[in-house]
């Protein structure tokens, strides 16, 4: 997809000869009002009897990200664990998010949990999802493109009728695992917008009946091929208040960049400063999909945050799997005196871009997981007897035993040979069996491979 929208881009111009059309989305959210404002859909989640903790993150990439990613949920599925084995990691895992075709796997695997695994690669990975959608380079298209974007809600409808099956976000209130951040960009703000509660309080919108296929559509809503998925803002509309932590950040001037930007891009929801929220593909600010995760680390009120109390004096084994179908190194013009040019330019500058944000952002978001845990295992050894008595520790509990493991699951891992080949399937959304197969294969292949896995997995 990404290599269509570039052609497009890399002759645009030519469609100023051809006028341009206007595409856009309607807005697909309702206002919350003051009934539902007070609403239970963001109340804690139960814990688990034992002591790990596995959070995911899938890439941004086309099908090729959807498909990659779903090979590593059928190797944690093949993971046994417990005194009976009765469970497999696939059951542990805690939070799970997305961004563009990696927010697909997130979503479907948050609605369906372990029940994806045996219906996704024909509801989605073997179908093709750009049926319906103007994909080819046109003077019509062009002036599309120009006008907005190619595409307006085929994807949304399309992902609504064969994947999600209508689904809102209200199934994601329920006491359950896993919690799922889905990813996108707020094109205004230049910040990443992740699609739950927080987010939605700002806006006075009701996130329980949006539709979990147009959040999905959001986060790939590619420029040029895709016009902005758009959600309008109801100030005044709800009881609501930002949250101490959004007035926080905007007040502190050491805030941490991140934190800072959506707290100020909520606070414009809220206040009625902006009366639409234009939204596009997630990767465009954050392609690993680690927004959702750092936000919630950066906003915590209490140290353990985003687990709950109880979570965080039980866990011992705490690991993030960060699942990378990007795009590597692609072209010839390092072998010629001339070029790039044209399309190859615009592409070779787009994944620079892209490549050279995901780096630093793999970075900080270690960074900052590691000062997580170290304020977690500080927490849990403050404790008073009073408090380790109320949350039920035992005898030989350790407040400092919290081992942490991450790692960056991608195509190199599985060698040079193999990497090349993976990396030649484009980030589309529509591929050939063998070569879906293939990823599959790729991304549990990749996960066995990992050390820091291979770390966490002993002793369970």
């Amino acid at each position: 997809m990404r290599g269509w929208a570039l052609a497009g881009l890399a002759v645009a111009f030519a469609g100023l000869l051809a006028g341009c059309a206007t595409v856009y989305n309607l807005p697909g959210n309702a206002p919350l009002g003051e009934a539902l404002a007070d609403n239970d859909f963001g109340r804690e989640v139960q814990s688990y009897a034992d002591d790990l903790l596995l959070g995911l993150s899938f890439s941004g990439g086309g099908m090729r990200a959807a498909a990659f990613s779903f090979g590593v949920l059928t190797e944690l599925d093949r993971s046994r664990v417990g005194s009976d084995h009765a469970k497999t990691l696939l059951d542990r895992v805690d939070f799970v998010s997305g961004v563009s075709g990696g927010s697909v796997t997130a979503a479907y695997f948050g609605l369906k949990q372990r029940a994806a695994i045996a219906d996704f690669r024909e509801r989605f990975l073997l179908r093709n999802a750009e049926e319906g959608l103007n994909t080819s380079v046109s003077l019509g298209n062009i002036g599309r493109a120009l006008g907005g974007g190619v595409n307006d809600s085929q994807f949304t409808n399309w992902l609504d009728r064969n994947l999600f099956d209508g689904a809102r976000f209200d199934i994601f209130r329920e006491d359950r695992r896993p919690r799922v951040w889905i990813n996108a960009s707020d094109i205004y703000n230049r910040t990443p917008f992740v699609f739950g509660k927080t987010t939605f309080d700002a806006l006075c919108s009701d996130i329980r009946s949006y539709r979990i296929a147009e959040a999905v559509a959001a986060s790939a809503a590619v420029p040029l091929a895709f016009a902005p998925i758009v959600l309008e803002t109801y100030p005044g509309g709800c009881a609501t208040q930002l949250p101490n932590w959004i007035e926080r950040a905007r007040r502190d001037p050491n805030a941490q960049p991140l934190l800072r930007s959506f707290a100020e891009a909520n606070a414009r929801y809220h206040d009625g400063s902006m009366r639409y929220v234009k939204l596009l593909d997630g990767g465009l600010v954050d392609n690993y999909g680690l927004s959702g995760f750092s936000i919630g680390m950066l906003a915590a009120q209490r140290p353990f945050e985003p687990m709950n109390e109880r979570q965080a004096v039980k866990v011992r084994r705490i690991m993030f799997l960060l699942v990378d179908a990007g795009r590597g190194i692609s072209g010839d013009f390092a072998q010629r005196v001339e070029g790039p040019s044209g399309i190859e330019l615009v592409s070779a500058a787009a994944d620079t871009a892209i490549d050279a944000g995901v780096r630093s952002s793999y970075a900080a978001f270690t960074g900052l997981a590691n000062d997580w845990v170290g304020k977690i295992r500080r927490w849990r050894c403050s404790l008073s007897a009073a408090d380790r008595a109320r949350l039920g520790v035992g005898n030989n509990w350790r407040c400092n035993d919290v081992s942490f493991f991450i790692d960056r699951v991608n195509f190199e891992q599985l060698g040079p040979a193999r990497a090349g080949i993976l990396n030649t399937i484009p980030t589309r959304f529509s591929l050939p069996a063998d070569q879906v197969d293939l990823l599959i294969e790729g991304g549990a292949d990749a996960l066995r491979q990992s050390k820091p896995y291979q770390a966490f997995r002993r002793g369970l």
